[in-house]
C-alpha cells in the first residue's frame, strides 16, 4: 500500500503524474491519497501534520511524502523506515517527526538518480519510481547509501503552533492533546480559548479546543470556523495558559 502526502494541490496536475508511475512500477499496490493540501511549502508543519498521521497507517505501507520547497536544490533525498512503516521523500525535515518519534529508525540517502529526471519534479521522477520499488517489497541496494540520520532533523517534540486548516475552519495544533491537561486554556491572538470534549458541549459559534481525531489539540467553533473567528493561519503560535 502506497499513501500520498503532498502539497500539490487535489486540483492540479501533479499528483495525477505521480499516480501514473506509481501504477506503471507498482501496479499491484493500492494507492491512497492521503493528502494533497498539506500545508504548501512550510516543512515543519507539514512534518508534525505527517507524524500524526502515521499513526494510523499500516505496518509495511508506503509513504510517499512531498513537500518540497528546495527541490533542484543541493538537499539530498531519502527514505526513512520508521517501525516498519516505510517513508520516501526530501531529506528536508518533512519525515524528521515521524522517525524521531520511532523506536527504531533507519535511515537511506538515494543515490540512485534516473535517466529523466526534471529539476522541478522529482515527486514524479525520483521518489515515485522508489517508494513503487519498496511497496514491490524491494530496496535496490545499488540505489540506496545508508546514513546514520536525516540531514535536517526537527525533532520529536511538539509543535506550539497552528499546523493545519481544515475546510471547516478547525484548526490544528502540532501540540499532542494527550499531553495538556483538560484544565488548561489555549492562548491564541490574545485570545484563550477553554476545552470542551465536542462541539456540542459549546454554544453555537463559541470556539473551544479539543482532542482531534489524530490525537491533536485543535482549535474549533460550534457549527462556525474557528479559523475566521479567530483569524488564523498556518504557523500562528499557540500557548498554553494554566
Amino acid at each position: 500500500m502506497i499513501f500520498l502526502y503532498t502539497d500539490f494541490g487535489a486540483a492540479d496536475i501533479y499528483a495525477g503524474q505521480v499516480k501514473s508511475v506509481l501504477h506503471q512500477e507498482a501496479p499491484d499496490a493500492a494507492v491512497v491519497d492521503l493528502l494533497h493540501d498539506a500545508p504548501a511549502f512550510d516543512v515543519r508543519a507539514g512534518a508534525h501534520l505527517l507524524a500524526a498521521l502515521a499513526l494510523r497507517m499500516p505496518q509495511a505501507s508506503t509513504t510517499l511524502a512531498v513537500i518540497d520547497p528546495g527541490v533542484g536544490s543541493a538537499r539530498a533525498a531519502l527514505v526513512v523506515n520508521a517501525d516498519g512503516r516505510w517513508f520516501v521523500g526530501p531529506d528536508n525535515g518533512l519525515m524528521s517527526v515521524v522517525a524521531s518519534r520511532a523506536a527504531a529508525p533507519v535511515y537511506w540517502h538515494i543515490a540512485w538518480r534516473p535517466e529523466r529526471l526534471t529539476a522541478s519534479f522529482h515527486g514524479r521522477d525520483l521518489f515515485a519510481p522508489m517508494a513503487a520499488a519498496i511497496a514491490r517489497g524491494e530496496l535496490p541496494a545499488d540505489r540506496v547509501l545508508p546514513v546514520a540520520c536525516p540531514d535536517v532533523d526537527f525533532g520529536s517534540a511538539d509543535l506550539a503552533a497552528v499546523i493545519y486548516l481544515d475546510h471547516y475552519g478547525n484548526a490544528y495544533t502540532g501540540l499532542r492533546a494527550a499531553s495538556v491537561a483538560r484544565t488548561v486554556r489555549i492562548a491564541v491572538r490574545g485570545q484563550s480559548i477553554a476545552y470542551a470534549r465536542v462541539f456540542s458541549e459549546v454554544p453555537a459559534g463559541q470556539a473551544f479546543w479539543y482532542e482531534n481525531s489524530l490525537g491533536l489539540v485543535e482549535l474549533a467553533a460550534n457549527g462556525g470556523s474557528a479559523a475566521a473567528a479567530l483569524d488564523l493561519r498556518v504557523g500562528e503560535s499557540v500557548g498554553i495558559v494554566t
